[in-house]
């Protein structure tokens, strides 16, 4: 594999990290929001990572040519069920009584949070130490 293609994977995972950190930080936004229904009330969102099939197969027919990086396949929504709260007196509970919370756990989106960031962290690395080799061998000519 060429330092060259170290860029590509790297530069991938930054982006799906990216993607990731946008979903939590809608999730925890949305975290004490309340809607008067079910079919309104925000619902956590998560992520689906893949590999590049594409170009998998064909770095496996030919290793050095080129890289795998990462996808987004999409965004799903968790199917956990909603908190529902018996608040007669809110502004938007419903006919009965009941309001609708989110299914967002705070703790878990603050901690995917901090892996999120850890793994952006991880690729900005590898991207910075390939470039530095790089570097290096450029310079080794030059003496």
């Amino acid at each position: 594999m060429s330092l060259y293609n170290v860029f590509d994977i790297s530069a991938s995972g930054m982006s799906a990290q990216n993607v990731r950190l946008n979903t939590t930080a809608s999730n925890i936004s949305n975290a004490n929001s309340v809607s008067s229904s079910q079919d309104e009330t925000y619902r956590a969102r998560q992520p689906v990572f893949a590999a590049e099939l594409t170009k998998a197969s064909a770095s496996m027919s030919n290793p050095q040519g080129s890289s795998v990086g990462v996808k987004v396949l999409g965004i799903v929504e968790s199917d956990k069920p909603l908190q529902i709260e018996y608040n007669p007196n809110h502004p938007s509970a419903d006919k009965d009584g009941y309001i609708y919370k989110p299914n967002v756990n705070i703790v878990e989106e603050m901690a995917n949070m901090i892996s999120a960031s850890r793994s952006y962290e991880t690729n900005v690395q590898i991207a910075d130490a390939a470039k530095q080799m790089l570097s290096k061998t450029l310079s080794l000519g030059q003496r």
